[in-house]
């Protein structure tokens, strides 16, 4: 049996560091950005969808889409945030089950799926088990503004697009403090798995 792990967090709230501890472990991660990134590529059916919504002039002159640009309008705008959203999860989640189950094959110990969004986005049915890695408000915000070179308002504006973290903690099955220190985030992480039989020598 492959235990399925959905990880998850806020911007800024440290949830990729703990998918990169869970690398150096050699646990299977599928990260949703990347799947995301790659939903969207010329010639996917996400892309297509996008351009005739947002318009060509959200496209760099190669002809790939404008990340920036168009996260400039979604972070502002709830209503287009929704629109995009729409277009692109039912490709990514196609993306990830399709994961899931080459490491169920591959008789994997456990998958983790690296979900920024996995309450929000209501995908919790794709994983057996969910993990928050938390920050507190505050933490969230000045790292936020350090890490992307953001104004506070674009700061407070990308936070507020999300669940708020006190939100998610209700839902999760096991949350990972970060308002600590780098070793105490892997120990409090290593503890959640084997908690779970996680057997890290071979997972």
């Amino acid at each position: 049996m492959t235990l399925v792990i959905g990880l998850t967090g806020g911007i800024a709230s440290g949830k990729s560091t703990v998918s990169n501890m869970l690398k150096e472990m050699d646990v299977t991660v599928v990260d949703a950005d990347v799947e995301a990134r790659l939903a969207v590529e010329k010639g996917e059916p996400a892309y297509n969808k996008i351009i005739a919504e947002f318009g060509r002039e959200i496209l760099m002159e190669d002809g790939e889409i404008n990340r920036p640009k168009l996260g400039s309008i979604i972070f502002h705008q709830a209503e287009k945030r929704k629109l995009l959203n729409e277009i692109t999860h039912p490709e990514v989640r196609k993306r990830m089950k399709e994961q899931v189950e080459d490491a169920k094959k591959n008789n994997k110990e456990v998958v983790v799926l690296d979900i920024p969004l996995l309450f929000e986005s209501k995908l919790t049915n794709l994983v057996d088990k969910t993990i928050l890695v938390f920050v507190d408000y505050e933490t969230q915000l000045q790292r936020l503004i350090v890490r992307n070179n953001l104004s506070v308002v674009d700061a407070e504006a990308r936070i507020r697009s999300q669940m708020p973290l006190t939100e998610k903690v209700m839902l999760a099955d096991e949350v990972i403090n970060n308002n600590g220190s780098i070793a105490d985030l892997k120990k409090q992480l290593i503890d959640v798995l084997i908690k779970w039989g996680i057997n890290l020598e071979r997972s």
